[in-house]
This record gives C-alpha cells, sequence and structure tokens, in this order.
C-alpha cells in the first residue's frame, strides 16, 4: 500500500545539543534502513521548512504505523497520512 505522508519536526528549542545530535544521527541511520529496504522509496524536503513529503510503500496500516512510530523523532513530529490510490488514466510504467 502507497502512503502520503508529511512530516513536520518540531525540536524544543531549549533541547541539549547533545541529545539532539544523537536523536538526528538515529532518525537518518532509521530512515535509511527504510530507504534500503524499499519501503520508503521516496523522500522529499519541504523548502523553507523543517518538514518532509514522503512516499512509503508498506503492507498495510499496522506496518505503516510500526514504522513511522519507529522513528527516532516521532515524538518531535505532526504527521498526516494520505492513503493512496492507483488512477486509472495513469500510463502504465
Amino acid at each position: 500500500m502507497l502512503y502520503h505522508i508529511r512530516m513536520d519536526v518540531n525540536l524544543p528549542p531549549d533541547l541539549d545539543p547533545e541529545v539532539r545530535a544523537d536523536l538526528l544521527a538515529r532518525e537518518k541511520e532509521y530512515s535509511q534502513k527504510q530507504q534500503r529496504e524499499g519501503r520508503w522509496p521516496h523522500l522529499w524536503r519541504v523548502a523553507g521548512e523543517y518538514a518532509n513529503i514522503s512516499v512509503v510503500d508498506v503492507a498495510d496500516h499496522d506496518e505503516l504505523h510500526a514504522m513511522l512510530s519507529g522513528l527516532p523523532l516521532f515524538a518531535y513530529m505532526d504527521i498526516e497520512v494520505t492513503p493512496l490510490a492507483g488512477h486509472p488514466n495513469k500510463i502504465a510504467d
């Protein structure tokens, strides 16, 4: 199943710099693992914001929830999820 996801990151401004650096390093490692495994085929930065737009490809809602809640920055994110369906006018790959 494909999902369009917007993630807005809201790190506290007074977060300890070492904690912040550790969170960001773990986030990068986790998200790149998901990409290498094919679950996160599209990842785009939203220009001018601390946010991203992604398309993920997972088996079901439960796998999506597990993937998102496993993000080290999960507690600091506002996440909007939109399930996607095929479009009848799309030219086949």
